[in-house]
């Protein structure tokens, strides 16, 4: 017993003495591990006679328990002193703000995603293409005929000439993805196509480059009453409000008949209140495709009919969202972004609301 008595002296003295936890940490394995000078000293119990068990037994696990004590109560200590050397030497400036700056999602695309859910919805899916094309695919295809003010360079980007002496255009329109889907995929189609569109032209509703999101069906039987259906509910959906609508007559090459299709709106001050008042205002073009069209993509207008329509995301953005140049969108401003940006964790759905 005087052997022990020796022991839990040394090792709790050792205890007191430990620096840190970690020394600490080294003195417990020595004392208690498996192959510790106490566990050593308790697998011996088995070697001794019934009247020395008696009396070792509870003496080793009193020593045993003593020591873990003495661990549980110097580790506290230390972990307390270690908090409060870090209290005193780390300093916390209160003025600075909370967080750090995160990142929006541009309006432009925001309101693309918004156009995809809700197209989406409707069965179509999203087609992309080239932003450079060639002549087929961005007027002969789509029944340009030559002459015609958007084969103009006044009204469209062309590019040099390469060796063949063929002159690419940044794309006017994302119809040519209309054309390359028909030529690839057989009916029936329902695709839209967002992307980037390229013309002469910058004023406050104007920029050279713009963003457009054209839609295409093309099955059997497909007729006016179909499109107008589409476009209704597109536009109840995107204003998340109800809106009557009208439709127009209009003229595009690649459509027959075509129209336009206008919103009900009215100004309240610098404010554009979408879907009430008397006013009319017109955001897409729309109409079925012009038979020549279905023609040059292999298609047998006798058999197969369809509709087309196209719409300007940055100019319903600024209507959606109250922005008054469109130009504001493209001048790299980070404050005007930190102003009409979103969420980009937030994703648009027709569950929750679209933005």
């Amino acid at each position: 017993m005087s052997d022990l008595d020796a022991v839990k002296t040394r090792i709790l003295a050792e205890i007191e003495g430990a620096s840190d936890l970690a020394a600490l940490d080294d003195i417990r394995v020595a004392a208690l591990g498996k192959k510790g000078e106490v566990s050593l000293m308790m697998r011996g119990l088995g070697k001794m006679s019934p009247d020395e068990k008696k009396v070792m037994g509870p003496a080793l696990n009193g020593l045993k328990n003593d020591l873990n004590a003495a661990v549980e109560t110097r580790k506290a200590t230390l972990e307390n002193e270690a908090l409060d050397a870090a209290l005193a030497s780390e300093t916390m400036d209160m003025s600075l703000p909370v967080g750090t700056a995160s990142g929006t999602l541009h309006p432009v695309q925001q309101v693309m995603e918004e156009m995809a859910v809700i197209f989406s919805d409707m069965g179509f899916s999203v087609a992309e293409g080239p932003d450079i094309e060639d002549d087929f695919h961005n007027f002969t295809a789509l029944n340009f005929p030559p002459g015609h003010p958007a084969r103009d360079m006044h009204d469209t980007f062309f590019m040099v000439p390469d060796e063949d002496g063929e002159k690419k255009v940044l794309r006017t329109h994302t119809s040519p993805v209309q054309i390359r889907t028909m030529i690839k995929e057989k009916p029936p189609i329902r695709i839209i196509a967002p992307g980037r569109t390229y013309r002469c032209d910058s004023d406050q509703t104007h920029t050279p480059m713009f963003h457009q999101v054209e839609g295409l069906v093309i099955d059997k039987g497909i007729h006016m009453g179909h499109l107008k259906g589409v476009l209704m509910d597109f536009v109840s959906a995107f204003f998340e409000t109800d809106v009557d609508v009208q439709f127009r007559p209009h003229h595009f090459p690649f459509t027959e008949p075509s129209a336009e299709m206008d919103v009900r709106y009215e100004r309240d001050g610098a404010a554009i209140k979408i879907g009430q008042g008397e006013s009319w205002m017109e955001i897409l073009g729309c109409g079925m495709v012009h038979p020549n069209v279905l023609r040059a993509c292999g298609l047998d207008p006798e058999e197969y009919q369809g509709f087309a329509f196209g719409m300007g995301v940055d100019r319903l953005a600024m209507l959606k969202y109250g922005m008054p140049d469109l130009r504001d969108m493209f001048a790299a401003d980070t404050r005007w972004l930190g102003h009409y940006g979103f969420d980009p964790l937030v994703q648009a759905n027709l569950a929750t609301g679209l933005s």
